[in-house]
């Protein structure tokens, strides 16, 4: 008898099908938020597009366990508004003083820094709210694990003692165990965090948790390599954000530190470790492996 063919996995109709399920979810995320303005805040910047990497990560996290994403669907959106506050934040005239995200004028340029700062706190709170009350057919114990996720993620241990480091080194000389500590937690603990929480409402055990921390850690690098690459070889209206600020900033990053072509063998060699430790699940793992070829090869 024949062995069966195993039709190629079609990575552009499952990227696109995957956005679509997480901006309807995001979309009715939000409800009448009182007062007014705070709601168009919140929704000015989660509904702004993007690539939805960290949302798409989680379900198909939680593919790979067996179990059908659409219970992640919850903790994918609660991923995505954890990330939405941080780029909020990050662009306040105190930290980064960013004008342009996602092609258009950042959030406190439109309501001010005060309604983007509790915008973003809103939606920071909303994300438990998402996980905690929003998550039916979900067993308790998995959601208590993916709460205690990405309270660790959004705070100190994360996003913001990423943040705060990088502040701190700017203008400064930074070694490259410095620069990894800065973005594998300003950047990569939230793209952990996106596919061990995916996992974890899926019911995965400890050894395929251990694989996907690898997994997630080296794509988390390989992002932010690509990232500082972009930033000083694209424009600003492809990137949709403004380019070279970086540099301006005097911030160390990868190019500076390794040069372009050096950047870019390591963060393939990033990419092709991550991709390996996932061998054993090959099959269920291929929305996982195609993300991290995404990653290495986006434009934007």
């Amino acid at each position: 008898m024949a062995e069966a063919v195993i039709p190629p996995f079609d990575f552009t109709s499952y990227l696109a099908n995957a956005r679509k399920r997480v901006e309807i979810a995001l979309d009715d995320s939000l409800g009448p938020e009182k007062p007014e303005k705070l709601r168009e805040a919140m929704r000015y910047s989660l509904l702004a597009g993007g690539k939805r990497l960290r949302p798409i990560l989680c379900l198909a996290a939680c593919e790979l366990t067996g179990e059908d994403s659409e219970k992640a669907i919850s903790t994918a959106v609660a991923v995505e508004m954890i990330h939405t506050m941080s780029l909020i934040h990050d662009d306040l005239p105190a930290m980064d003083n960013d004008d342009l995200r996602r092609g258009r004028p950042t959030n406190h340029k439109v309501f001010g820094d005060a309604i983007a700062i509790l915008a973003g706190d809103a939606l920071l709170t909303r994300a438990f709210e998402m996980v905690s009350l929003r998550s039916p057919n979900v067993p308790p114990k998995r959601l208590l694990r993916v709460v205690a996720e990405l309270s660790i993620v959004a705070g100190a241990p994360g996003l913001v003692g990423g943040q705060v480091e990088d502040l701190e080194c700017e203008g400064k000389e930074v070694d490259l165990e410095r620069l990894e500590f800065i973005h594998t937690h300003k950047t990569g603990a939230l793209l952990q965090a996106s596919v061990v929480c995916g996992a974890l409402v899926g019911g995965a055990d400890e050894e395929l948790i251990a694989s996907l921390k690898t997994y997630a850690n080296g794509i988390g690098l390989a992002f932010q390599i690509i990232d500082d690459i972009l930033d000083v070889t694209a424009s600003s209206e492809v990137l949709g954000k403004t380019a070279g600020k970086d540099l301006l900033a005097d911030k160390t990053t990868y190019p500076k530190l390794l040069g372009l072509d050096e950047s870019r063998k390591r963060a393939k060699d990033l990419i092709d470790k991550s991709k390996e430790v996932l061998e054993p699940w090959k099959i269920r793992a291929s929305p996982l492996l195609a993300l991290a070829d995404y990653i290495i090869s986006r434009d934007r």
